[in-house]
């Protein structure tokens, strides 16, 4: 299997080519030690548990200021710091719903932002998009670390300033984000309702807890993460597994088309409006 996804390796151009091994040669290991990592059984476990990727950060009744509509930085890094984007029109004595945003290999996030901000905007989604430490999101590479305690200190000081719906938080991601919002999401079923992954590459290895709803999407044409090789093998065992999986093919590259974007929106929507 690691040497299929090598063979794959060399067909895709630069510099797409560094991304797509650390993702799929993460995914070709995690198959082989435990069928794509979302086997794991150790359900409804918790306390911030950073090696299995468990966030302990818990939405509670606002005690700072609150920041107003905008894109405000967080303060927690000088270099590559996490934002909240509070779209016009919510109020701090009314819970919002929450996405955590992750971007792609190379990105930053400002790239996290503008994923989701066309089409959460306008359905009133608070959105937080941190920045990974390195080049890509730890767990890719190997495991849970930085990434995931950055995380865990934008949502507690998130959680400080701004009413967040302990019922309507999701997490999404692109790409390499996209496997951290699996991984991520599947280990905190209890933090996160929903999953939104456009175009992953594999799940990376974790704790399971909850099970949280997945809408999964992948261009037919991708090149950067082959669909045979990604999510039509993700879609399947994540069904096995009793999630309830809401999954798009469309014909296309590697990217999220507005229309898959507005899809996924609206399915977060679907929840957030309930």
């Amino acid at each position: 299997m690691l040497r299929a996804v090598l063979d794959v390796a060399d067909a895709v151009p630069d510099p797409a080519r560094r991304s797509f091994l650390a993702t799929a040669v993460g995914g070709a290991l995690v198959g082989l030690l435990g069928a794509c990592a979302v086997r794991g059984d150790e359900r409804g476990r918790s306390g911030g548990d950073s090696g299995a990727g468990v966030l302990s950060a818990r939405p509670a009744d606002p005690a700072e200021q609150f920041p107003g509509p905008g894109t405000h930085a967080l303060g927690l890094d000088p270099e590559r710091d996490a934002l909240l984007h509070v779209p016009a029109g919510i109020q701090q004595d009314r819970a919002a719903p929450l996405v955590v945003s992750l971007h792609g290999a190379g990105g930053d996030a400002w790239a996290g932002v503008a994923l989701l901000q066309g089409q959460g905007d306008g359905r009133g989604l608070l959105l937080l998009a941190p920045a990974s430490r390195g080049s890509t999101w730890d767990a890719v590479g190997g495991g849970y670390g930085p990434d995931l305690r950055l995380i865990d200190l934008a949502l507690e000081q998130v959680f400080r300033t701004v009413a967040v719906d302990p019922e309507r938080i999701a997490v999404a991601g692109f790409s390499d984000g996209a496997s951290y919002a699996l991984g991520l999401g599947l280990a905190n079923g209890a933090l996160f309702s929903r999953i939104v992954a456009f175009s992953p590459g594999f799940v990376p290895p974790g704790r399971r807890s909850g099970d949280p709803a997945v809408f999964i999407s992948h261009g037919t044409g991708d090149e950067v993460l082959p669909i045979d090789r990604t999510s039509r093998r993700i879609v399947p065992v994540l069904r096995d597994e009793g999630l309830d999986v809401t999954y798009r093919e469309f014909p296309g590259p590697h990217l999220v088309p507005p229309e898959i974007a507005e899809e996924g929106m609206s399915w977060l929507a679907s929840d957030a409006s309930g």
